[in-house]
């Protein structure tokens, strides 16, 4: 008893250190797929928000990019959602209806993005997140006629814009 409680004290020393520095390489590669983004901090918050990227490769801090853009285009579409109310004009509700549709078709896009990336199919992962990418262009296009525009609107807007160039970019390196 009297050596089994320090044996097992020194290999939980030993397992803590090594998980340590398996963090630290993980996030060095994390660093390394994002440095090429536009904005690679917000690459770098999106993977370190997910549990997966403690451990992940540069496949599944791909995947986990995508997942955040889902997630942004989910946010969004709920925002908008929520904006159109009985008082507003037929122009702007029909934006906002359209900005709507255009987030549940990008993340329809957005999964189909995941697995085809998940089958190694590159070339067509990237081509469905610009599909989503040209969702959101064509919304905010929509909502700049109408004189539409929120900040946190416009700031999540601009993080699903640098999400996907982050991904597009990650992807084009595989």
């Amino acid at each position: 008893m009297g050596i089994v409680l320090p044996l097992f004290l020194l290999s939980i020393s030993f397992n803590y250190v090594g998980n340590r520095n398996l963090v630290l390489a993980d996030e060095s590669l994390i660093q390394l797929q994002c440095r090429n983004a536009e904005v690679p901090s917000t690459c770098i918050r999106c993977v370190e928000s997910d549990p997966r990227g403690q451990s992940a490769d540069k496949v599944t801090i791909a995947a986990i990019v995508i997942s955040c853009i889902s997630d942004s285009a989910e946010t969004l579409s709920g925002n908008m959602s929520a904006l159109i109310g009985p008082r507003e004009d037929g122009g702007v509700k029909r934006a906002l209806r359209n900005c709507v549709e255009g987030f549940s078709k990008a993340k329809a896009d957005l999964t189909k993005a995941t697995n085809m990336l998940e089958n190694k199919d590159y070339d067509e992962t990237n081509s469905l997140v610009n599909k989503a990418l040209h969702q959101e262009i064509y919304c905010k296009q929509n909502l700049s006629e109408y004189h539409i525009s929120y900040p946190s609107m416009d700031y999540d807007m601009t993080i699903y814009e640098e999400l996907t160039d982050a991904a597009m970019r990650i992807v084009d390196r595989f």
